[in-house]
């Protein structure tokens, strides 16, 4: 396949590149080649938030969609066909400030001013998701905005001011109809092939392109959110001499709730969308979703990602295997499915066979008599690794006896895994403190957690006893407790 040239739109015109590397991030080439330095870098791996750019792209039902993401880790041939927004653009026609800076300036929400473009970029974001006089985000929906975004100078609060205050300014239109009809010209119709010096990258359309290409080349690298690949490459100086990016592959984000009772999510769905359906089905997964990295992650991460990629840390998997998701795989022609516990054999090997990819999972819809909550043990309530992930289902019968059991864990053990000895002791039992005592200690069979810089293996197991504990008591029959509750019950068992 011929070389192309890398199309985007920036800043007013439509950027062709041909020379860079096929793993140059978009911060370097901003910085380093457009000479646009509002965009700084400071931790080159997605996690302090001074990187943030927005990307445009078409939404598949004739509009766009406008994410925050990390420029950092993105490498600079995913841009091709969309639009990348930068604090730049932000200037208006006669020089005066968009309301988002004004609302910076005015709440004093920047000292050193490093980390504002960032700031600001989160914010424009969520403006853009609000219609003239809508109301203001809520603290909520502000701090998610900017669990990304990190400042050690002027603290929160002011920030936090300005993103309340930016919409009561005079309103600033987006084109967004304008952007669309641009992105409409820069569409490709069949695979985008870009190749330097000898490196590599691919990104089919289809899901069948995307089988081929991976039957042709299975030592090539599959790349979709860049939230992990990318930091190989900035962290690790990892060579990725070829790399066949999914994220072109519109069918792979589809998310659809099918007739035989599960939803389908494919493997390209970013993890913010994903978890916005599961949110749906299970309310329970809506803390998870809120702590799972940051906003800009999420933005750029894919559920496949983060299942394919096996992660004992990886928070997806815990609560996926409690609730029986199956995996898809797919190879050439061949499809085939299988529970998600059994895809993880050991420490960073799976189930995948060679020229085989992850096309996406299928997750049982909500039963009317099961119990599902998830829990996550960290040191940060936002953007922190797991100590131990957790994630819990069960269904009682009408005289509450557990006639199913799922406990599945993260962080604890070399693979996500479930705990079959405990979910045997409450098997065919009454869901009662006797018997959930039995399964606390029944943990100790089913795993043997790590010691890190994190947690200990002995506070990594009376954590994972103490979720369980914690489970049982906001779901006790006839007696389930809230969670203020639940928190003066087990500082009670504590003492």
């Amino acid at each position: 396949m011929e070389t192309q040239s890398i199309r985007f739109y920036y800043r007013g015109r439509v950027h062709e590149v041909t020379d860079q590397p096929t793993t140059r991030t978009v911060l370097q080439y901003l910085r380093e080649d457009l000479g646009r330095t509002g965009t700084k870098e400071g931790c080159a791996e997605g996690d302090c938030g001074a990187c943030t750019v927005l990307v445009a792209e078409p939404d598949g039902h004739g509009g766009v969609a406008i994410r925050a993401v990390n420029s950092c880790i993105q490498f600079l041939p995913t841009l091709d066909g969309k639009a990348l927004l930068t604090v730049e653009d932000l200037r208006q026609p006669d020089g005066s400030l968009h309301p988002v800076q004004q609302a910076m300036v005015d709440c004093h929400g920047s000292q050193c001013g490093f980390c504002t473009p960032g700031f600001v970029m989160s914010m424009w974001g969520m403006y853009l998701e609000h219609e003239p006089g809508a109301r203001a985000p809520s603290r909520t929906e502000i701090n998610d905005a900017l669990s990304g975004n990190l400042c050690r100078c002027t603290g929160y609060q002011p920030i936090i001011r300005a993103a309340g205050e930016m919409l009561s300014y005079p309103h600033v239109p987006f084109d967004r109809a304008a952007l669309t009809k641009i992105l409409g010209t820069l569409s490709r119709d069949n695979i985008f092939t870009y190749e330097v010096a000898g490196h590599v990258f691919h990104a089919p359309r289809t899901v069948a392109q995307l089988a081929e290409l991976r039957m042709q080349y299975p030592q090539a690298r599959l790349l979709a959110g860049s939230t992990d690949v990318g930091l190989w490459v900035t962290k690790q100086f990892r060579d990725l001499p070829h790399l066949i990016y999914i994220g072109q592959v519109e069918a792979l984000r589809e998310i659809e709730q099918q007739a035989d009772g599960y939803l389908n999510i494919g493997a390209g769905a970013s993890l913010n969308d994903a978890y916005d359906a599961l949110v749906t089905h299970y309310p329970e997964f809506a803390e998870l979703r809120q702590r799972f990295a940051s906003f800009p992650i999420r933005n750029a991460g894919t559920l496949g990602g983060n299942v394919a990629n096996g992660s004992p840390i990886g928070d997806s998997m815990p609560a996926l295997i409690a609730l029986g998701t199956r995996i898809v795989l797919r190879r050439g022609e061949r499809v085939r499915e299988m529970p998600l516990e059994d895809f993880y054999l050991a420490y960073q090997k799976s189930a995948l066979e060679a020229g085989e990819f992850v096309q996406g999972m299928r997750v049982p819809l909500a039963l009317a008599d099961q119990q599902f909550r998830t829990y996550k043990i960290s040191k940060r309530f936002d953007q922190d690794i797991s100590a131990v992930c957790a994630a819990f289902a069960v269904s009682l019968d009408p005289e509450g006896v557990v006639r199913r059991a799922r406990f599945s864990f993260g962080g604890v053990a070399a693979t996500p895994c479930r705990a079959p000895a405990a979910e045997q002791t409450v098997l065919g039992q009454a869901w009662d403190e006797q018997h959930v005592r039995l399964a606390m200690q029944a943990l100790t069979a089913d795993f043997k957690p790590l010691t890190d810089m994190r947690a200990s293996d002995a506070y990594r197991m009376k954590a994972a006893q103490n979720v369980l504990y914690r489970f049982y008591l906001e779901t006790a029959p006839g007696t389930p407790l809230t969670t203020r509750q639940v928190s003066t019950a087990v500082l009670a068992d504590i003492a």
